[in-house]
């Protein structure tokens, strides 16, 4: 099965997974232990509260993120935008969009300016931009806001694992630690809904709705950012003489950032809207020369193209994107169906949600416990079905039923999908490519898990859009949706099954991609 032994703790093996995204950053020029070095005179309690308040600040920019998810068309509707998932889906992708984008590229940014240094200027990020939001008073502006912020919780996420595991010695402390970060996102999730319910009632007047909101993710991101500043350690970046790849960040970026724009606003403003398709070839045309130059000409490419030559990779990694797009799709159209269909507030959404995030958190030790015990292509099978069999449940709704019929369980089993998923990705990704890659493949799969949330909500968006000019029927878009969802899943299924395995590394010398020959089989 997989080159784990069934004695490891759940713990453990979610440290393994974990810290894949720290492991670019630590396997630089300089030592990690070098890193830990400096961090010796601090006293136990003094680290506990520096971790604590890492893992605080990511969890508030999940708590950001989702009260605009789960709003997003309530805001939308008092911004003076038409309040529907395909118009208004900006609300859902904006954040979830630039956050990605910055996760595959701000590690590296890290190894070379200081984890910590950079971990900083994205709580600054989130900050600066969680402010200018509550003083938005167009639908525009407000998007261009939540995006900005998203850029600060990119920057933050991969920088926050590598200051944590630099800082924490391997151990107990390090699995506790790691583990309460990786609960950090569904738990801020639910709470973001859950104010954002609680804010937006209909007698509140909308503006110091974003106030009260964003004011307070701000000020107490802000206290976090402070109080970091003064007790984090000075530090020796782990590759102060490495170079930046601009070329490649410039490129690569906007190349994910243009393609999902495009997407995203096409059923938004029309697909005849001149400038849609022109930033469509834009997208393709800056990806092209991504790969170009990473293939070529790059001397420290930030993603080598020779990654994809690694056993099962490229097909995991759209397996990965596949599911995550479905993701995305289960969970605006579960909002929009709700509060459209339904006529739930914003309150009862959240409220509704609570099972999602209670899944969630326990979904991700579960997935770390199964891993010793079952290869991890199977539990990536089970993701991806969790995910089906949600968005199969929401589809089939009658549009008028009680929660507990087939909400509740969608909910509850779709909160299955997205930590098994990651989890069987990490561990898949890390033992396909060679140890040189296991970072630069963590960030990948990464990135994909925010991306295709959003690059979701703009292939549902197009076909809910589509499908209303067709018909009079309310919930017919929103079903096509759902159903469009499901069908990702099961390409999804199909390609795991038939393409992704778990390398055997027992025994073997995997070294790096395209160096030394490999012995290792696929198990």
């Amino acid at each position: 099965m997989n080159n784990i032994l069934p004695s490891q703790s759940p713990f453990g093996i979610l440290e393994r997974v974990t810290s894949v995204l720290a492991e670019e950053n630590l396997q630089s020029k300089s030592n990690v232990n070098t890193s830990n070095e400096k961090t010796v005179g601090i006293s136990s309690k003094k680290q506990i509260a520096i971790n604590g308040l890492i893992i605080l600040s990511n969890f508030l920019q999940f708590t950001s993120m989702f009260s605009t998810l789960a709003g997003g068309l309530e805001f939308s509707r008092r911004l003076g935008w038409e309040a529907t998932p395909g118009k208004a889906n900006w609300m859902g992708a904006g954040f979830s969009l630039t956050q990605s984008a910055m996760v595959l590229v701000s590690g590296r940014l890290g190894a070379i300016y200081g984890h910590n240094r950079v971990l900083m200027a994205g709580c600054a990020i989130i900050v600066i931009f969680s402010l200018a939001n509550a003083f938005t008073s167009t639908y525009h502006s407000f998007i261009a806001m939540r995006a900005m912020t998203g850029v600060g919780g990119g920057i933050l996420m991969p920088n926050a694992v590598a200051s944590l595991m630099i800082a924490t010695p391997p151990g107990p402390a390090r699995n506790a630690t790691l583990a309460v970060f990786a609960a950090s996102p569904p738990i801020g999730a639910l709470l973001g809904a859950l104010l954002a319910g609680v804010f937006l009632q209909e007698t509140a007047e909308w503006k110091w709705l974003f106030i009260i909101i964003y004011h307070h993710s701000a000020a107490l991101e802000l206290i976090v950012l402070i109080v970091l500043f003064v007790v984090l350690p000075s530090e020796e970046p782990v590759d102060k003489d490495g170079k930046i790849d601009f070329i490649g960040i410039l490129s690569g970026v906007s190349g994910l950032v243009l393609f999902s724009f495009a997407w995203i606003q096409g059923p938004a403003v029309g697909w005849d809207t001149p400038y849609v398709i022109v930033v469509l070839v834009l997208s393709g045309v800056s990806l092209a020369i991504f790969v170009i130059w990473e293939s070529k000409y790059a001397p420290e490419p930030i993603m080598p193209v020779r990654i994809f030559a690694a056993p099962t990779f490229t097909a995991l990694i759209i397996v990965v994107l596949l599911t995550y797009m479905s993701v995305g799709i289960a969970l605006w159209y579960m909002v929009a169906w709700q509060q459209l269909i339904r006529d739930w507030t914003v309150l009862n959404i959240a409220i509704g949600w609570i099972p999602y995030g209670v899944g969630a958190s326990f979904a991700v030790t579960l997935a770390a416990w199964l891993i010793p015990r079952l290869a991890a292509q199977y539990l990536l099978a089970i993701g991806i079905v969790s995910s089906m069999i949600s968005l199969l449940l929401l589809g089939t709704m009658p549009e008028q039923q009680t929660y507990w019929a087939q909400t509740f369980p969608g909910i509850l089993i779709g909160s299955i999908c997205a930590d098994f998923v990651y989890v069987a990705a990490q561990i898949i990704a890390s033992n396909s490519v060679g140890v040189k890659e296991q970072g630069i493949a963590g960030s990948l799969i990464g990135t994909l898990n925010l991306y295709g949330n959003s690059l979701g909500l703009g292939f549902a968006g197009t076909i809910e859009t589509q499908v209303a000019r067709h018909t009079e029927s309310v919930s017919l878009p929103y079903r096509a949706a759902f159903f469009f969802g499901a069908g990702l899943t099961l390409v999804a299924l199909v390609l795991n099954a038939a393409f992704v395995r778990v390398p055997r590394d027992s025994g073997c010398q995997r070294e790096s991609i395209g160096g030394s020959k490999n012995h290792c089989r696929e198990g």
